[in-house]
């Protein structure tokens, strides 16, 4: 897609993981780009001036080390996972002394390359390529501490990154992630209104504000179906192990290096919500069940 200076690199499969969607962005003084994907690897690299990143997770820098001289740019609270290999495994929330299989992957196949040198922004600085081309930072925190939409001016498009709208729905199972956080960051991103949206993955660009709501909607409801299906499940009385075991984000023939941690920062954070709706209580044998 080009739109006036915006134009949207779609990523290999339309951007689904491992690969994603990347932006570039031409200004009269500055180019940029936007999340360097995995998909940047064998094609012609566009020439730019700055690399922004909507957040520091593995697939939005494997394209990073294309650029190896390269300003590149991230949220003050997401940039010192950049700084090096093992920072990268402590925003996921695992122990670099057990990850060494991870590791290899997030170099052989992500190309991750340490970049100490990042320099970071703050929420809604406004980046100005020149001649009116204009990129605002909105924070959107949630998926990371960090995670950053951007809103480009004059065209109208927001890049909203791992906000995806994709059928899994909001993932939060980071150590640096929030559940009430990335619900206020939808509520935030829903009520500005553009021409065009662009998702890192799957969905890729949606036009009007109408059908982005839409899909907002329809991808924020995966949150409600997990408190439903946990309730559900604690009719009779399970501890956060078994909720491990019995998966509400990953489905039960998935494995994956991060999982099991991933499933338990999750559970907590819905099982905290629960309890404080009155929905479940806690069992006096440490689990949990519902009222």
């Amino acid at each position: 897609m080009q739109r006036g200076a915006t134009e949207v690199l779609i990523g290999d499969n339309n951007g689904k993981y491992p690969h994603g969607n990347s932006v570039a962005v031409r200004g009269v003084e500055t180019t940029v780009l936007i999340d360097p994907s995995l998909s940047l690897w064998g094609r012609e690299l566009p020439t730019v001036d700055q690399v922004l990143l909507t957040h520091v997770h593995e697939d939005h820098v494997a394209g990073l080390s294309l650029y190896p001289t390269t300003p590149v740019m991230a949220h003050e609270a997401d940039a010192p996972y950049l700084h090096s290999l093992d920072a990268l495994l402590e925003l996921y929330g695992m122990d670099p002394s057990g990850a060494d299989e991870f590791k290899q992957s997030l170099v052989d196949d992500f190309h991750f390359a340490p970049r100490p040198d990042v320099q970071t922004f703050g929420d809604n600085h406004v980046f100005d390529l020149g001649g009116g081309t204009t990129v605002t930072a909105i924070p959107t925190p949630g998926h990371t501490a960090g995670h950053t939409a951007f809103l480009i001016e004059p065209d109208s498009v927001l890049v909203i990154g791992d906000i995806d709208l994709t059928g899994f729905g909001p993932y939060y199972a980071d150590a640096v992630s929030s559940l009430a956080q990335f619900e206020a960051s939808m509520a935030r991103i829903r009520g500005i209104e553009a021409d065009w949206y662009v998702t890192f993955h799957h969905k890729g660009v949606i036009e009007g504000h109408a059908a982005f709501v839409e899909a907002l909607e329809v991808y924020a409801g995966a949150i409600q179906r997990r408190d439903d299906a946990m309730v559900e499940y604690l009719a009779q009385p399970h501890t956060l192990a078994d909720m491990v075991q019995h998966r509400f984000l990953y489905r039960p023939h998935v494995e994956l290096p991060w999982a099991d941690s991933a499933e338990e920062r999750t559970s907590r954070q819905h099982l905290d919500r629960l309890l404080g709706q009155g929905r479940i209580v806690a069992t006096e044998q440490g689990g949990f069940v519902a009222v």
